[in-house]
């Protein structure tokens, strides 16, 4: 099954809350794990021990796993691996974005058996063009995946050239989400849009009324659920929490119940 379908499938019996692996040097540093990929290890395996019956989706932050390198990428293969096996999505937050062949070769690295890290969705930055994604879109597409592209961001650094224009260059992305969606297929691009835009986050559901949408923001930037009280369509919404669940642990008991309050707060 595609992500789109498993994600309708599996969302009425586990809320639409997606666990981000974030292992950041201050929150392995508070859990008592080396600063390295073995650490890495611990943090994402703990995580998932944490969120199994409680979350359908996950999302480990690519960054942190690529600052160590080789060492780095192997312990996120490692990470993505045993989340898949165990049932989860995989989302890699990864914000890829180049334009032709260099794309690919992104594309290569997330998608289709041979994949060396194949995640069932990865994040994605349009901003040098959503026609620069399409040998993304289109690999997800043949491959079942899903593309999350930013569209309007959770950081306020982002609302200056996001908001540009009238409308804006955020409406005019989303525009052009919707007519790949129509050309091609409505069920591999999705967008990215904060919890702590709630406003922007209702505007972008209306206008794009089949896709998926990825909202970071809840917790630790500040965002809650109350904020998106009354939205509809939030059944599409995966919202997204993670450092404020990881400053939780190390013990799975702890991470656990911060997940379920993530889904109730």
């Amino acid at each position: 099954m595609s992500f789109f379908d498993r994600y309708h499938s599996t969302r009425n019996a586990r809320c639409n809350l997606c666990v981000g692996i974030d292992p950041t040097p201050d929150a392995l540093a508070k859990w008592g794990l080396e600063n390295s990929a073995t650490g890495l290890r611990a943090f994402g395996t703990a995580i998932l021990d944490a969120a199994a019956g409680v979350a359908a989706v996950v999302k480990p932050q690519v960054a942190y796993f690529e600052r160590f390198g080789a060492e780095g990428y192997a312990a996120l293969t490692d990470i993505i691996r045993d989340a898949r096996e165990r049932g989860f999505l995989v989302i890699a937050d990864a914000k890829r974005g180049d334009i032709g062949s260099t794309m690919d070769a992104y594309a290569q690295g997330w998608f289709g058996s041979s994949a060396p890290m194949r995640a069932d969705a990865v994040t994605a930055n349009a901003y040098l063009g959503l026609g620069s994604l399409e040998p993304l879109l289109q690999r997800a597409a043949d491959s079942g995946g899903y593309v999350f592209v930013v569209v309007r961001s959770s950081n306020p650094e982002g609302s200056s050239l996001q908001s540009l224009g009238n409308p804006p260059v955020w409406h005019h992305l989303l525009d052009d989400i919707l007519q790949w969606s129509d050309r091609y297929d409505s069920r591999t691009v999705g967008a990215v849009v904060g919890a702590t835009v709630p406003a922007e986050l209702a505007q972008a559901l209306t206008h794009l009324p089949d896709a998926l949408f990825l909202a970071p923001g809840i917790g630790s930037q500040g965002a809650s659920r109350d904020d998106l009280a009354g939205i509809n369509g939030l059944d599409r919404v995966l919202v997204s929490a993670s450092r404020s669940i990881g400053e939780k642990g190390p013990e799975v008991a702890a991470l656990r119940q911060a997940m379920i309050g993530a889904k109730a707060a």
